[in-house]
């Protein structure tokens, strides 16, 4: 076993495809089914179940898949730290949740971009727990999700408090009339996501029931339907205040256990901070610093 085949394993769960892998690796699809065929006969087990839409792992391939992240960082890291020499340089990529993007990353990734341009930085958004999952199975170097976060490979720095409020339409103009709303509806992200969990506990504590929540991948979307009356929803104050301000929703104020939620940096306990990582984070907490400040 050798880590060329261990990527090859990462890549074919996560596409699902032995086509679609090779087309990754930059090689042929009977090179990379060979590959998997030949690290099952080592390993003694089957590692993926073939069907006609593709490939799935075995429950045996879902034990090793974690493995095999961790064994491919783990080298990469080695080669990142034996040319990790002079100014921040290489790949670095990251993770945030849409808003925390919308609402506090384009000065740090502006500066960023300007202080160090022979960093190839990439930015990919999601959820709290999908994030969490790629950066504990070495997807991303790292990642600013919704507290709190409790995991025992997770290296985890406070960077930004957000407030939380209820997004409603013009229509509702107090938490108390949300009873009367029949077939009311949640406009929500994905699963996943720690607003939706926490807008669902809100509602649950009031004994209020919603219909099935209508899932949007985008902030505009959940903000635009809101408006249009079709739902409610739960974001930081920051990304809707000016939508609040031109009445085109409602902002409803929440208790501060409920409001009050904490956005995290998290990386592995056990990956390489390249000099490039390092870099990122001063820019990140000088900006979390000048913030602070203004308070």
């Amino acid at each position: 076993m050798d880590v060329a085949d261990l990527k090859v394993l990462e890549a074919v769960a996560r596409h699902g495809s032995m086509n679609k892998a090779a087309a990754e690796l930059h090689t042929v699809q009977s090179n990379v089914t060979a590959r998997i065929r030949a690290l099952e006969r080592e390993v003694g087990v089957a590692l993926f179940h073939r069907h006609v839409r593709g490939v799935s792992l075995t429950p045996a391939g879902q034990r090793m898949l974690p493995y095999a992240a961790r064994i491919a960082k783990l080298v990469a890291d080695a080669k990142h730290a034996a040319q990790d020499d002079g100014p921040p340089g290489g790949a670095l990529t990251l993770g945030a949740l849409e808003t925390t993007t919308a609402l506090r990353l384009s000065p740090i990734l502006s500066h960023f971009a300007t202080m160090y341009p022979q960093v190839h930085l990439s930015l990919t958004t999601g959820t709290s727990s999908g994030l969490t999952r790629d950066v504990a199975e070495c997807r991303l170097d790292g990642a600013f999700v919704a507290g709190p976060v409790d995991h025992p490979e997770l290296h985890v720095d406070t960077m930004f408090t957000e407030e939380l409020v209820l997004v409603t339409p013009r229509t509702i103009r107090s938490l108390e009339s949300l009873r009367a709303v029949q077939d009311l509806k949640t406009i929500v992200y994905r699963a996943g996501c720690s607003y939706r969990q926490r807008l669902d506990a809100f509602l649950a504590d009031r004994g209020i029931v919603t219909a099935t929540p209508l899932e949007f991948g985008s902030l505009d979307a959940i903000i635009a339907c809101v408006a249009a009356g079709i739902g409610i929803t739960l974001l930081p104050r920051g990304v809707v205040a000016k939508a609040g301000e031109q009445d085109i929703v409602a902002l409803h104020t929440l208790a501060s256990e409920m409001a009050s939620v904490q956005t995290l940096f998290i990386r592995r306990h056990d990956g390489y901070v390249s000099s490039a990582m390092r870099a990122f984070l001063d820019i990140a907490l000088s900006e979390r610093a000048s913030l602070m400040a203004a308070a």
